[in-house]
């Protein structure tokens, strides 16, 4: 049996819901064009390597200083190519989380984007009313 506090839980639920999802859809095109845009630059520790992506994780340029060829380690310089664009991924991913952060809830977005279907789940079902106690 549905009581009037359930009824009232679900209605403001789902005029919440209506709320969130016509901001977004009114704001949609801009938050695509700028999140399309995003590209962050990060260089290596050491200064030898940068690394361009795009949000995507995608490579747009890199750029290896002559003095990686002084020292010939091929493994060393892969793994500072990865980790310098594994940091400007993540950097381009929060960038991202804090752009829509107005329409979306960050944590959500975050699990999202790490394709964490659990916590996505979670949050979801976290902001529904609680039907109660089952007869």
């Amino acid at each position: 049996m549905i009581e009037d506090g359930d009824i009232a839980g679900l209605q403001a639920y789902a005029e919440e819901l209506r709320e969130t999802f016509m901001r977004m859809q009114r704001e949609a095109k801009d938050l695509n064009a700028r999140a399309q845009a995003i590209q962050i630059t990060e260089q290596s520790a050491d200064g030898h390597v940068s690394a361009t992506v795009s949000v995507r994780g995608e490579l747009i340029r890199l750029d290896l200083d002559p003095r990686v060829f002084r020292r010939p380690d091929a493994r060393g310089l892969a793994d500072t190519i990865t980790a310098t664009v594994r940091q400007a991924r993540t950097k381009a991913l929060e960038e991202l989380v804090e752009l829509f952060g107005p329409v979306v809830p960050p944590e959500q977005l975050r699990a999202h984007l790490d394709g964490d279907l659990e916590a996505v789940l979670d949050q979801l079902s976290g902001g529904m009313p609680d039907d109660g106690p089952r007869p």
